[in-house]
């Protein structure tokens, strides 16, 4: 499957802010330390986000559910 180019900033403020400050950084092994230079796709059917860790630069990547309805009912 190739890869659908999709278009980060078409996403609202609110969204676009949460995606780049919640993260997880695989080389730091921290949470929240930001995002930057975000770009959007599809692959497979899942949509991702990828950019640079604010504090080390190593790829950071965020990969969104499908809010098909399906989980709405999980119990904690």
């Amino acid at each position: 499957m190739d890869k659908i180019e999709r278009d980060f900033h078409q996403r609202d403020a609110e969204d676009q802010a949460s995606f780049l400050e919640q993260t997880w950084c695989n080389q730091c092994q921290k949470a929240d330390l930001g995002m930057v230079e975000p770009e959007e796709y599809e692959l497979e059917g899942i949509i991702t986000i990828e950019g640079k860790c604010k504090v080390c630069g190593d790829t950071v990547i965020t990969e969104l559910a499908p809010d098909d309805g399906e989980h709405d009912n999980w119990e904690d």
